[in-house]
């Protein structure tokens, strides 16, 4: 596909695949002008980690992340495929999705008042003409404080099924963003996908943030 840049100079767009189905990261690409493909991974989060064997919040983020990158690579892909993965982190423990009412009512309780370190690892790899020219790899942070939650609007807030099966228990673009007092870094990098870290990545692969432009009237 080509599409005309500012002065009026033919410009390929570049093609996105995202490794993942998840609603949120989805709608942070396409905010950003980019309409990816989707590709589940189906990667077995506990086996990864198991076998790479690493300790800090931020390492588990950016195995993971490749991990999903890796899983969906075959002859078909021509384009350039992003993993990601996120992990909430307080008083040095990962949390993940909580999956059932009562974890999260726990975790959530546990961050009243507090700030934990959202972390968001983002793999990119350069696949284009169906076959890995390269890749590259980042973790960005953004911290986040929350506010006084009663018990009452923590069980409401549980009761939507909203935190159940995203990273920390919490949402900074849905319910829960009524309970969250501050954040420091990318706001998207919060959502689970940091907007400029991944334009920083596809520089590093020789890829120009406006190639990726590929939505609605953004491609211009």
């Amino acid at each position: 596909m080509h599409v005309n840049d500012s002065s009026g100079s033919p410009r390929r767009t570049v093609p996105l695949l995202l490794a993942s189905t998840s609603p949120a990261r989805l709608a942070v690409l396409r905010s950003a002008g980019i309409e990816p493909e989707l590709r589940p991974s189906h990667v077995d989060e506990d086996a990864v980690l198991a076998e790479a064997q690493v300790s800090t919040t931020a390492q588990k983020v950016l195995v993971l992340a490749q991990a999903k990158a890796q899983a969906v690579l075959n002859d078909d892909v021509d384009a350039l495929v992003l993993g990601g993965d996120s992990l909430f982190e307080l008083d040095g423990v990962a949390l993940g999705k909580p999956h059932t009412p009562e974890r999260a009512v726990e975790r959530i309780r546990s961050m009243r008042g507090r700030t934990g370190i959202l972390h968001s690892g983002h793999w990119l790899i350069d696949h284009r003409g169906g076959s890995q020219v390269a890749e590259v790899g980042a973790v960005d942070t953004a911290r986040v404080t929350f506010g006084d939650i009663s018990d009452a609007e923590i069980e409401a807030y549980v009761a939507t099924g909203e935190p159940l099966e995203v990273a920390g228990s919490f949402t900074v673009d849905g319910l829960g963003q009524a309970f969250i007092t501050r954040v420091e870094g990318a706001p998207s990098c919060v959502i689970g996908l940091s907007v400029p870290m991944v334009r920083d990545l596809a520089s590093q692969l020789g890829v120009s943030w406006p190639q990726l432009w590929n939505r609605g009237e953004t491609a211009l």
